[in-house]
């Protein structure tokens, strides 16, 4: 296969911008990104780059930004009909909207067409990789995977576990929820791009028998994610609290049946205890920041920095369909507005960092995605930074590359995304 020569802008990161400063994020206004078989060849001086590979395929991107493919690091494709369905609080909202949409998943060829709808919708918004949660159907799991597959991506997604609190025809059983996900990790673990999750949706929805069962099987399988929710909203753990009384908080309750550790994302993680932030930078467990989640259905504000600077690993997440946007740039605007919330001004480098080498450092799937460096897997993502006049007007004042992007992260959507790559494979 010959080379590829992508020349434009390019941002990079040597360090996470939170801790290690704004000078982690590297930018070359005349940039270039050698691929070769599908990975990140060089990064540097796109004039030296060509000189240096006269044959390789140009793909001259101007004055737009290449950069990592964004990583979704917490999303539930099923819900992606529902998205954006009038506001309930968040039990409200899994009655009225997600269980009897979930409950469609039993029908392999919605499960397939509704999969096919999510590819199309987050591909077109720059998404290269995610982490879904399906629902309790196989039928569901193999649709995801199978897309996946077809599009030749990265992704991670697990069977739901759920054998309480939910109706009927969503709920399996401690055995049941361990053997069919035994069955779908066997079969698509490891398959070309693909990972599985071990998911147990929170802990309200599984009794003692199915966590400890879904513990069981993660210890079995290290090397899968484990991905649930975690202190969305006060009503929630309120009932937690009544469920799991003899636990001191909602994370003991994963912790106890060993669901905290290396690649357990937690959804949310808004109200949180001092003790259940120093047992994440402990277990090593991350999260997942649905901001726009968050705003939507009115659980609250993450500290993002704060978990950060304190050591836990947390990525940017869309959580479609309580999120209200597949667009990764609108949920880095989110983030921003939560943190003006919260009086801190995240800056365009550290949103971006969340939004792609974050997610895939929280997902375990840092070492091949997230990155430019060489010998990563080229899923890349182009930013048109004047894709409206309204844009086009801001960013002409820019005074460097951050207030040329900065527009584009608050009012930024799809069309934004001039190019995505998959394995150095530009997409139609």
């Amino acid at each position: 296969m010959a080379d590829t020569l992508l020349l434009g802008r390019t941002l990079q990161f040597t360090g996470n911008p939170f801790l290690d400063g704004l000078g982690a994020a590297v930018v070359q206004d005349q940039g270039g990104v050698l691929i070769r078989d599908g990975l990140v060849a060089e990064v540097g001086d796109g004039a030296a780059l060509r000189r240096a590979h006269p044959q390789a395929e140009l793909h001259d991107h101007g004055s737009r930004l290449i950069l990592p493919g964004f990583v979704d690091a917490h999303v539930h494709y099923p819900q992606t009909g529902i998205i954006a369905s009038w506001g309930k609080r968040l039990i409200d909202w899994l009655n009225t909207y997600t269980f009897p949409e979930e409950m469609r998943f039993d029908d392999a060829d919605h499960a397939a067409r509704m999969a096919a709808l999510y590819y199309d919708f987050s591909l077109a918004n720059g998404i290269t990789s995610a982490a879904s949660f399906c629902t309790i159907h196989p039928a569901s799991v193999d649709a995801y995977f199978e897309a996946a597959r077809a599009r030749g991506m990265r992704m991670i997604g697990g069977k739901v576990m759920m054998d309480r609190n939910a109706p009927e025809g969503l709920r399996d059983d401690a055995q049941s929820g361990y053997d069919e996900s035994l069955a779908l990790l066997e079969t698509w673990h490891g398959v070309d791009r693909l990972g599985y999750a071990v998911t147990p949706r929170f802990a309200p929805t599984s009794t003692p028998a199915q966590l400890e069962a879904a513990g069981a099987l993660w210890a079995e399988h290290p090397d899968c994610a484990m991905q649930t929710h975690l202190s969305e909203q006060r009503e929630e753990i309120a009932w937690m609290r009544e469920l799991f009384p003899d636990d001191p908080d909602y994370l003991a309750v994963y912790e106890r049946f060993g669901l905290a550790g290396p690649g357990a994302v937690m959804g949310h993680a808004i109200h949180l205890e001092p003790r259940e932030i120093a047992a994440l930078v402990a277990t090593g467990s991350g999260v997942a920041h649905c901001p726009t989640s968050n705003t939507f259905i009115g659980s609250g504000l993450c500290d993002v920095r704060g978990l950060v600077e304190a050591g836990v690993p947390v990525g940017l997440a869309t959580d479609v369909g309580g999120g209200s946007s597949f667009s990764m740039l609108r949920t880095m605007a989110a983030a921003y507005e939560v943190g003006q919330l919260r009086g801190d001004s995240l800056h365009p480098a550290e949103l971006m960092w969340l939004a792609t080498q974050g997610s895939a450092d929280c997902l375990r799937i840092g070492g091949e995605v997230g990155g430019l460096q060489p010998g990563r897997e080229a899923d890349l993502v182009v930013l048109d930074l004047a894709s409206t006049p309204v844009i086009t007007q801001r960013a002409g004042r820019a005074e460097d590359l951050w207030q040329a992007l900065f527009p584009t992260i608050m009012l930024g959507d799809d069309r934004a995304v001039a190019d995505v790559y998959i394995m150095g494979a530009r997409r139609p």
